[in-house]
């Protein structure tokens, strides 16, 4: 027999059993109408390299001096957040604003983008340290013996060289030990550095570099080389951002300023874009593209105020688009083509008030010279700061050169007009098409050749 308290007990447990049970008839067809279709989309393929489909969720970190994942103040912390975002298999690193100081390179990783804070992230080049070698250092030796080793601390960036061993034969690594005067270093010497040949040290490096790699980006940054207390560094192992078998990088809106050597160099380096960036009042060249670099894309960047050329195309340099960039005020040419820098596209480009010719293509044989390169769209003007110019001279036996659409003049006071000849070609050249120029100059066009076929 039921008690009126057992029969509220009662009523109040259904209460719970109902929709309990209620659920339960439901839930089938709920779930059934929300179920997801997880099986891989038709359009979904492996990477190329790896065994997963593309992610669109990537690791990021991000590295300052403070607020943030990683806080530094130097390339430590910098490096640190790199070599992170590497061991994921690539990502994000974002450094904030402020400056940081380098003693070192920072190193790129494959697919690994560094975006800096624009206008407000700065990588500051330190002091360079420097002294001759005491000791000769001997060709894939792997330290050397200074005569003064102070200021080179390990983890430093160096280099070493003598006055027989430039370009490539410079050595450029990062010292990893130190017994008294002597140091060790994690890369093998290029070349023999001799005490007879004035063999020396110095803590220097690229500011940037990225050795060996595939995928990165770099953006966003303003790279100070503290040209006033480091010693040159040449092109072929340096600059303010340097490439070395940097195979699909891209650089974006980067300021490289006040370097003491090359702002902008990448070497052996295909399908490289650069584009949006400044290199100025470095003391060698502006951008330097070179030792087969094939397929580069330098785009709506400005080289001013260099040492040397604005934009240099190195060896070997081939279908190349250079488009809509300003090269302005350089201590030597606006742009220098030359040892087998061939079927490049030079389009829409300012080419300004250089101190010596506008465009010059190098003294080469034929077997070596920069064929079938095309200028198109370009403006060259007020050329020859330093003496009588031409807008664009050809030298060598370069044939097969179109200049089309150019404009080619001088707008200063008479007076100070040095940009004399529009177009000048020199006896050894072979075929040179001239459609649409508009030249205004003394001479418009100097052909030199004895035999002339362009019309």
């Amino acid at each position: 027999m039921l008690t009126a308290s057992s029969s509220f007990m009662a009523r109040s447990n259904l209460n719970h059993v109902f929709p309990l049970l209620l659920w339960c008839a439901c839930a089938p067809l709920s779930m059934a109408a929300e179920k997801q279709d997880l099986s891989p989309p038709a359009d979904e393929q492996q990477l190329p390299r790896a065994m997963h489909a593309r992610m669109k969720d990537r690791p990021t970190i991000t590295v300052g001096r403070q607020d943030a994942d990683l806080i530094g103040a130097d390339q430590r912390a910098l490096q640190a957040a790199v070599d992170y975002i590497a061991g994921l298999g690539g990502g994000t690193v974002e450094i904030g604003e402020g400056e940081f100081l380098m003693q070192d390179s920072l190193h790129l990783r494959s697919f690994v983008a560094v975006h800096g804070s624009k206008g407000k992230t700065v990588l500051r080049k330190a002091r360079a340290a420097a002294s001759p070698l005491a000791l000769d250092g001997d060709y894939g030796e792997e330290q050397v013996t200074l005569a003064n080793p102070e200021g080179f601390k390990v983890g430093d960036g160096i280099a070493i060289w003598d006055s027989q061993s430039g370009g490539f034969h410079t050595t450029v690594g990062r010292i990893t030990g130190r017994n008294g005067n002597t140091l060790s270093f994690d890369t093998p010497l290029n070349a023999d550095c001799l005490v007879a040949n004035k063999a020396q040290a110095a803590t220097v490096f690229p500011v940037v570099s990225g050795y060996n790699l595939e995928g990165a980006r770099v953006a966003d940054l303003i790279i100070d080389g503290n040209k006033q207390e480091n010693a040159s560094l040449n092109g072929c192992r340096g600059g303010g951002i340097f490439l070395y078998r940097g195979f699909g990088t891209v650089i974006e809106n980067c300021v490289v300023r006040n370097y003491h050597g090359d702002g902008l160099s990448f070497q052996q380096s295909n399908d490289v874009l650069v584009e949006g960036c400044v290199s100025e009042d470095n003391t060698g060249l502006g951008i330097h593209p070179g030792s087969g670099s094939q397929r580069p894309v330098v785009r709506q960047c400005i080289a001013r105020r260099n040492g040397e050329d604005g934009l240099y195309l190195c060896w070997r340099v081939r279908h190349g688009l250079f488009e809509k960039n300003i090269l302005e005020n350089n201590g030597r040419f606006g742009i220098s083509i030359g040892h087998k820098d061939s079927d490049n596209l030079l389009r829409d480009n300012q080419v300004k008030s250089n101190e010596q010719d506008g465009v010059f293509f190098r003294n080469e044989s034929e077997a070596m010279a920069g064929h079938r390169n095309r200028l198109e769209n370009n403006l060259i003007e007020n050329n020859g700061l330093k003496g009588q110019a031409a807008g664009i001279r050809v030298r060598g036996e370069t044939k097969n050169l179109v200049f089309r659409n150019n404009l080619i003049r001088d707008t200063r006071a008479p007076e100070g007009r040095r940009q004399s000849v529009g177009i000048r070609i020199e006896e050894a050249a072979g075929d040179v098409i001239l459609e649409g120029n508009s030249i205004e100059a003394p001479t418009p066009v100097e052909d030199r050749r004895k035999t002339k076929t362009n019309p």
